[in-house]
């Protein structure tokens, strides 16, 4: 199950943002995945309860956004949201299509738990 091995490299990332500003934990991540990226959106969410055990997004929401497939067409231009499995021109019905979107995996926030600095506050 390679989505362990992405969560894990996520988490890594995420632990690099959260360092990076302070933050004590972290409480929700959201992804965007594309259809065609290669990645079962069910398995990356129960890999992700196994990962993030013991890292600072213990207890964190993975929230997923599934992005369509978009194309471009080679014959009249057009760019159409198609279904993944069939990926001709919405408009002119052409089969010289290229992929616009659809094939991304992006990290897309970070919510993050951080401490409120006690020397800011003032008396």
């Amino acid at each position: 199950m390679h989505e362990l091995s992405i969560c894990q490299n996520l988490l890594a990332q995420v632990a690099d943002i959260a360092a990076g500003v302070g933050a004590s934990s972290v409480t929700r991540i959201t992804l965007e995945l594309g259809p065609l990226c290669g990645v079962e959106p069910t398995l990356l969410a129960s890999a992700f309860e196994i990962a993030c055990t013991g890292s600072c997004a213990a207890g964190a929401e993975l929230h997923i956004e599934i992005t369509e497939v978009s194309v471009r067409c080679a014959l009249c231009g057009v760019e159409t949201q198609v279904q993944p499995n069939r990926m001709v021109c919405g408009d002119c019905g052409g089969y010289r299509t290229q992929l616009v979107s659809g094939d991304e995996m992006r990290l897309r926030g970070v919510e993050l738990r951080v401490p409120e600095n006690p020397s800011s506050l003032s008396a």
